[in-house]
């Protein structure tokens, strides 16, 4: 893999949850590339260890462990494995998160022949389903909040420890549809920013990326209709985008490496910095 520069991780334990999805696997090329032991822990054992075995036919370390991050107990579990193989974590990348069909709208607005009409394919504010939020907010805050009680014990008093979490542009500005999502992204931010100061005192750094939008497996369908063109959501995104564009996942590598490195970032604590073409930067007029 190609990265943009290179830093030293060599004896650097680096744990990343769901790292065997796109944007976790691209994480894993490029710190395995410095010369990190990578442990990848997703709920699928397979997908986990099938990356581990691409890493290391390409000559670097990597290893995948089964985990849940909603699950204390497996996390506990692929903790001490790593402890045997690898050695305490020296660095915690919280990539596992996601959204859900189930607390997404239909619309972006609600209009009120929408409560009168019957249409059963439309899913309103008011049919927003329960169980579909709390997974939502479940899997991307506490699928951070757990892991990092749980590998932040390595780190206390140790040098150069910290912790990279993975907002998105919608903790910033929350888009149409997705309530459950953007709400569970901004309390990654906020948490981001209350951990870095509790941990301030014992050595750790805790810092995130909020990257725009990428194409992904999970927001494909989104984005592009089945003949590969792009939906309506697309270009509504692309003109809200100054660079026009749709970013790729390894343009977060800089970002990930320099806030890494202690060298570089020493001083950097409690960031969430924005990587999205100018989104945020954009009025809109």
């Amino acid at each position: 893999m190609s990265i943009p520069f290179k830093i030293d991780l060599n004896n650097k334990v680096v744990v990343i949850t769901g790292g065997a999805g796109v944007i976790g696997s691209c994480f894993v090329n490029a710190l395995a590339e410095c010369g990190a032991k990578v442990a990848i822990l997703d709920r699928d054992l397979a997908l986990a260890e099938k990356k581990a075995a691409a890493v290391v036919a390409n000559g670097k370390i990597a290893l995948g462990f089964e985990a849940n991050v909603l699950d204390k107990a497996s996390l506990k579990k692929a903790h001490q494995s790593i402890l045997e193989k690898f050695g305490p974590c020296d660095i915690l990348i919280n990539g596992a998160g996601g959204n859900n069909p189930k607390g997404t709208t239909t619309k972006e607005y609600l209009y009120e022949e929408d409560l009168v009409e019957e249409n059963k394919d439309l899913v309103t504010f008011f049919d927003l389903d329960e169980d579909g939020i709390r997974f939502v907010f479940d899997l991307n805050f506490l699928g951070t909040l757990l892991p990092s009680q749980e590998f932040t014990k390595d780190m206390i008093g140790r040098k150069g420890c910290n912790i990279i979490n993975v907002s998105s542009m919608n903790a910033f500005t929350p888009l149409t549809k997705i309530p459950a999502y953007s709400g569970a992204k901004a309390a990654v931010s906020n948490f981001t920013q209350w951990l870095a100061v509790h941990f301030s005192k014992v050595g750790i750094r805790v810092n995130a990326i909020a990257p725009g939008f990428l194409v992904t497996k999970q927001n494909e369908a989104l984005l592009k209709n089945p003949d590969g063109s792009l939906t309506a959501r697309s270009h509504k995104i692309l003109n809200s985008t100054p660079m026009g564009r749709f970013g790729e996942p390894e343009e977060l590598i800089g970002a990930l490496l320099f806030l890494i490195h202690e060298d570089a970032s020493s001083f950097v604590n409690g960031i969430v910095l924005p990587i999205d073409g100018g989104f945020s930067a954009y009025s809109g007029v």
